[in-house]
């Protein structure tokens, strides 16, 4: 029974709903900007002009520039101005530009001015106020003999008031007043032109989401189609990329992933094949001799019990490299370092070939200048030794020499095996490591050991973060050596 899993939304889709939000965003940003904070704004923007304007001209107080001053601003920034020079609590008009329509501060009375100073003066030297039409601060009307009459045209404004003082002490009165043009008539233009934007935008902004999401979407969708095949066991599928630099790489990495699975696939079958016949093999021999031993008589004889002894032998070797080698690679065998003569560890290796030698006219020797110790896994570095030996009297050769030589090399020691087998091609020297890995790929059974030495060799050299390496030419042999750091051999210390 399928379990009821919600679908998810496709990545085409997510990208169209990303964009479409940013579009209305943006709208919704534009509204409230260019209709409902218009006005202040605008208001916020006059009164920075009105204080630009007062600092000017509180700099150019005393000087002969100042009603130069005062038309300049005044043109500039639609305000109208008047300076005044306080004389014996009498104030007195120093520089003056009426140029707007309605101007307030040109048309009040001594009275009414009076209030703006006292405004200005508790405000600590300058006061603003925003003014309806006809009005000055406070709420008080202005002189109905000196005011136009109020009618359509009159507007709001705004009248800023600043204390001054010159370089002589003598004290200034900045009155300065800005008209403040009808908005509304402005907003509501404003409102109509982006409700038709806006409308146009939405449809332009939808579609170009939906075009670029499936523009997007399109290479991503196609390669996960092609990596369900890959997932249902298909290596062979090419992966193609197109239309951004991502999905190229994404192409690339599950082209290599499904070499490297059909690879692995593929070695992995032939080591299942190998080890069924490696296995198959001993328990045949062993099966036959004890059937032979039970049902002829006399064949209950030493040697048949050796050849069951042999096998059996053998069995159980392969099962432990099988063992060793899962659990190196699982990091449940870590190496226990210890000191160690490693040149008498090898001698010790070599004691073990002494039958093979006899029997079979295999010659292995071995060579070293002095002893050297190290520090290490003394039983993993006995096993490295002891592979590479196997591996190397396996692949040997008519000639059935083999030769182990060690190497002082600055502060490492190096142990090299030598055999006089076919040697192995180049391109294939960086494959040997690999456990599934076989020179020739027709299966032989190993002389010794089982056929997995030299994956157990590199899970071990690796753990000890050794060095290692092969060098082979074909026709003249090949050889396998590692390096560890060399200690003192009182200490050591490396």
């Amino acid at each position: 029974m399928k379990a009821n899993v919600k679908r998810r939304a496709g990545i085409k889709w997510k990208l169209f709903g990303f964009l479409a939000l940013f579009v209305a965003v943006v709208i919704v940003i534009l509204w409230v900007f260019q209709t409902v904070l218009l006005d202040d704004f605008y208001e916020a923007i006059k009164q920075r002009e009105l204080q630009e304007t007062a600092d000017a001209l509180t700099g150019a107080i005393g000087s002969d520039e100042l009603e130069t001053v005062v038309a300049s601003y005044a043109v500039r920034n639609s305000i109208c101005t008047i300076v005044y020079r306080v004389e014996q609590n009498r104030a007195r008009v120093v520089a003056s530009a009426d140029i707007i329509s309605g101007c307030i501060i040109h048309h009040i009375d001594m009275r009414e001015r009076s209030q703006l100073y006292e405004a200005a003066v508790q405000a600590g030297g300058s006061y603003m106020e925003k003014l309806a039409p006809n009005t000055i601060g406070g709420g008080v009307s202005a002189h109905p003999d000196e005011l136009p009459p109020a009618d359509d045209s009159s507007v709001a404004g705004t009248i800023y008031v600043r204390i001054a003082e010159s370089a002589e002490g003598d004290e200034y009165i900045i009155m300065l007043n800005a008209a403040h043009a009808p908005v509304a008539a402005t907003v509501k233009t404003l409102r109509v032109q982006l409700i038709v934007v806006s409308a146009i935008l939405l449809v332009v902004a939808l579609l170009l989401a939906f075009i670029i999401s499936r523009k997007i979407s399109r290479p991503i969708a196609r390669i996960s189609g092609e990596a369900k095949q890959f997932a249902a066991g298909d290596y062979g599928m090419v992966y193609t990329g197109g239309g951004y630099r991502e999905v190229d790489e994404l192409a690339d990495t599950l082209n290599f992933a499904a070499a490297e699975v059909a690879k692995s696939d593929r070695l992995q079958r032939e080591l299942l094949a190998n080890i069924s016949h490696d296995l198959r093999t001993p328990l045949t021999m062993i099966r036959g001799y004890s059937e032979v031993m039970r049902d002829l008589p006399g064949e209950n004889t030493p040697e048949n019990i050796q050849v069951i002894i042999d096998e059996a032998t053998r069995l159980s070797e392969l099962v432990g490299d099988l063992l060793d080698l899962s659990r190196i690679r699982a990091g449940t065998r870590t190496p226990m370092p210890e000191h160690f003569d490693l040149t008498e560890t090898v001698r010790a290796v070599m004691g073990r070939y002494t039958k093979l030698t006899e029997r079979d006219g295999y010659t292995i020797t071995f060579s070293a200048e002095r002893s050297a110790y190290v520090t290490a896994d003394r039983t993993m570095i006995l096993q490295v030794v002891y592979n590479l030996i196997n591996n190397a009297i396996n692949y040997s050769g008519e000639a059935k020499r083999v030769s182990v030589t060690q190497y002082i090399e600055g502060s490492m020691v190096r142990i090299a095996v030598t055999d006089t087998g076919a040697g192995i091609p180049a391109d294939q020297l960086p494959l040997i490591w690999d456990r599934y890995y076989k020179v020739d790929r027709v299966h032989r059974r190993a002389m010794v050991g089982t056929g997995l030495g030299l994956s157990i060799v590199k899970q071990i050299l690796d753990a000890h973060q050794a060095y290692y390496g092969v060098e082979s030419c074909l026709g003249q042999g090949s050889t396998f050596w590692f390096a560890l750091p060399a200690c003192d051999p009182e200490d050591g210390k490396l």
